[in-house]
């Protein structure tokens, strides 16, 4: 037989979450009380409603102090994401009300977009667009995809192209295959040439790329058709990553020329590979989602960026 307990509703109200996080925040009623500017006898009233409805209890007293039970701390995460929404929210509407405001953009790109490519890109919308927000996140071409999809950003950039029917998809530029080297790793001939062929790489100690990687993917198969093993003494999960290991000495990487524009002349040396092998930047966008006039000029600026870098 269920008392009143169990016959309560298990919803939480935006008045329970905020007291709840003000709670988790600092640790005492008396002090979630002035952080959220109502009074403590409130605030004790709002968490009894919030554990009655909720049928558990969020916290423990102890010393004092109240302590998180489990389940506040399993449902906490939530609501840390839930306040950064409401903070986003917050954010536009005071920028519409005042008309300071243009709006916001949710940008993703492989991390090796995000160290020259995107700073350059930003500097440029930055020109026309001075108040926009843009929020950015490094991710990997699977997460990019995936987020575009389900419509948590307005626009992604990423090496190789992909077929999604949910994603549109625009080629903003090729850029070439290089080899990075720590200096001394090339002989003076090949400097001279100022290239180096698949031929000239085995033996030599290499730094791979992960073998989900678009690019690694790639280079794996050219390398196959020519019948070319190389000396691989470790992989890693990034370009920039991998220039840092051949920089130090470990070994040569072949990476895009985006990425190879970091690489500190003093340390490593960059050349082409022959035969000549390239790989391309695309733009994704949801199919579904508004291609506004924001994200096309971002585009726009992210394309100049990668044409600075050829």
């Amino acid at each position: 037989m269920g008392g009143a307990a169990d016959s309560a509703p298990t919803d939480m109200r935006l008045r329970h979450i905020e007291v709840f996080n003000a709670i988790m925040l600092t640790g005492s009623v008396t002090a979630a009380a002035r952080m959220i500017s109502v009074t403590q006898p409130a605030v004790s009233r709002t968490l009894k409603h919030a554990e009655l409805r909720l049928g558990f209890a969020l916290f423990h007293r102890v010393g004092g102090r109240l302590r998180p039970t489990a389940e506040a701390q399993a449902l906490y995460p939530h609501v840390e994401t839930l306040f950064a929404q409401l903070d986003e929210l917050q954010r536009m509407a005071q920028g519409l009300k005042t008309g300071s405001g243009e709006g916001e953009l949710r940008v993703l790109t492989v991390l090796a977009l995000s160290y020259d490519v995107m700073p350059r890109a930003m500097v440029l919308f930055r020109k026309r667009h001075p108040n926009v927000i843009v929020h950015h996140e490094s991710l990997h071409s699977p997460d990019i995809i995936k987020s575009l999809v389900l419509q948590q950003a307005d626009v992604g950039y990423v090496f190789s192209g992909v077929t999604h029917p949910a994603l549109e998809q625009d080629l903003l530029g090729m850029r070439r295959v290089v080899c990075v080297a720590p200096k001394g790793f090339f002989t003076k001939r090949e400097l001279a040439a100022g290239k180096i062929t698949l031929e000239q790489l085995p033996g030599r100690p290499a730094i791979w790329l992960d073998n989900r990687d678009p690019l690694a993917i790639t280079l794996g198969q050219i390398l196959r058709d020519h019948e070319i093993d190389l000396e691989i003494k470790m992989t890693v999960q990034t370009y920039h990553a991998a220039i840092a290991m051949a920089q130090y000495g470990l070994g040569m990487a072949l990476v895009e020329s985006c990425t190879a524009a970091a690489v500190d002349p003093t340390l490593a040396d960059v050349l082409p590979i022959e035969p000549e092998i390239r790989t391309t930047v695309h733009a994704l966008r949801p199919t579904a989602g508004a291609n506004t006039l924001t994200s096309k000029y971002f585009t726009r600026c992210f394309q100049q960026a990668v044409e600075q870098l050829a």
